[in-house]
């Protein structure tokens, strides 16, 4: 079954422009867009009265002034978290965005998102995706939307609510190993999403060999980054894209 017409852009914003902004938030989104880039890849969990949000960790310490998990989190108690001013002072009572109000944005910007399903220790997988994929799937047209996780299971719950034509999923590695194949291949997968640091330029030959897209994260120095592009790497996930305008293969 044919894939989504998926235009790649070359560089995708990790978890909206985070080099600039609080990751994960509306703002960051926002800041993003501005800044000429058309594509976020945000982090998707949900709190423990089963709202799905858009958050990286399994605690709330790292980039909020709270200091709990996030499965002992209801939205009021969420709501209540400053999520901007850890970054700095000018992001000062920036809040925790929901998946509705994350979609409803890149919905009016146009944006493209790579979502990732974020399974931390001791959450259902399966929860994640049932409480993920319906809302997901009304607010954005398939060209315009990847499903990534490193977690098989999430991804295989995926695929069964949603056929290739309407999903594309993302298999995401640290490093191209010798399952990677067969870890595409059950759920047919759209792309492979890589540790650039980790990526060999076999791993990178193999992966385009058999017909999946390649995406690196994430990169911020394009020096380094720039023998990559002719392994045939597409996109580059990156907390600064604009660092890599001026370094792109033609």
């Amino acid at each position: 079954m044919p894939h989504p017409a998926i235009a790649l852009p070359r560089l995708m914003a990790h978890r909206g422009l985070s080099a600039h902004a609080p990751e994960n938030t509306l703002t960051a989104v926002r800041a993003a867009c501005e800044a000429g880039f058309p594509w976020v890849e945000l982090d998707v969990q949900l709190l423990g009265d089963a709202t799905p949000v858009i958050w990286h960790d399994a605690t709330v310490r790292r980039c909020s002034d709270g200091r709990a998990r996030l499965v002992d989190l209801d939205l009021p108690r969420a709501r209540r978290l400053d999520t901007g001013a850890w970054f700095c002072d000018r992001f000062r009572s920036e809040r925790m965005a929901t998946l509705r109000e994350m979609l409803a944005l890149i919905e009016e910007l146009g944006m493209g998102l790579n979502l990732e399903l974020k399974v931390t220790r001791g959450r259902n997988p399966a929860a994640l995706v049932d409480g993920v994929l319906p809302t997901l799937l009304d607010a954005l047209p398939p060209e315009r939307l990847i499903l990534s996780s490193f977690h098989d299971g999430a991804l295989a719950r995926a695929r069964e609510l949603a056929d290739s034509s309407r999903l594309a999923l993302g298999v995401l590695f640290e490093g191209i190993g010798r399952e990677w194949q067969s870890r595409c291949a059950a759920v047919d997968a759209y792309s492979v999403h890589a540790n650039w640091k980790r990526l060999s330029q076999r791993g990178a030959q193999a992966v385009r060999e058999a017909g999946y897209h390649l995406l690196c994260y994430t990169a911020n120095d394009p020096t380094a980054f720039a023998h990559q592009w002719a392994w045939g790497v597409e996109s580059v996930i990156s907390d600064d894209p604009a660092c890599f305008v001026g370094h792109l293969p033609d």
